[in-house]
């Protein structure tokens, strides 16, 4: 953890999207009792996601910086479009 820059462990110990992503997964499973099989608790939970993914709309702080300095740790496994700062899809 401390071999990382102070941007990257940031990045690392900021957890409050992932808490975030799962308090909103869990509201919609919660009210439901019962799920009739694996699908339909699976096509619950994408549509779910589908809705959340609508509202992040804030990059995260210094992603430039950090998403370079994970690609010069991690050289060959991030590919990075060096024009735009982000990874390719």
């Amino acid at each position: 953890y401390f071999e990382y820059t102070a941007p990257i462990r940031k990045l690392i110990y900021t957890t409050n999207a992932v808490e975030g992503f799962h308090r909103q997964v869990r509201k919609v499973t919660k009210t439901k009792g019962a799920f009739t099989n694996d699908m339909a608790l699976l096509k619950l939970v994408y549509l779910a996601i589908q809705r959340i993914e609508k509202k992040w709309n804030a990059p995260l702080q210094n992603w430039g910086l950090v998403v370079q300095q994970l690609a010069i740790k991690f050289e060959g496994r991030l590919e990075l479009d060096l024009a735009t700062n982000k990874t390719k899809s």
